[in-house]
């Protein structure tokens, strides 16, 4: 599933997920950022199974497999289309 930014509602849970410092230099409004990688490896640690997460990069491609690999893992997780530079 897809959204586009200016779908994204303010009580969403929202993530970036593109580097620390890409984060700090500008991101979607109440956006959290955990990096791709980290994401990933400890979704466990970051996710709950039961919520609906909203994802982000700097396009839309890694958001787009991140979105694959983790629903894939039983989580309930939105792409953020075209990402953050659109």
């Amino acid at each position: 599933m897809e959204v586009y930014y200016r779908d994204l509602l303010p009580e969403y849970k929202v993530i970036d997920i593109r580097d620390r410092s890409d984060y700090e230099q500008g991101h979607f409004q109440s956006a959290v950022n955990i990096p791709y990688s980290l994401l990933l490896c400890f979704a466990n640690k970051y996710l709950n199974k039961n919520e609906t997460y909203y994802i982000y990069c700097t396009s839309g491609i890694r958001s787009k497999n991140a979105t694959e690999l983790l629903s894939a893992m039983g989580y309930h997780i939105v792409n953020v289309k075209d990402g953050y530079n659109k």
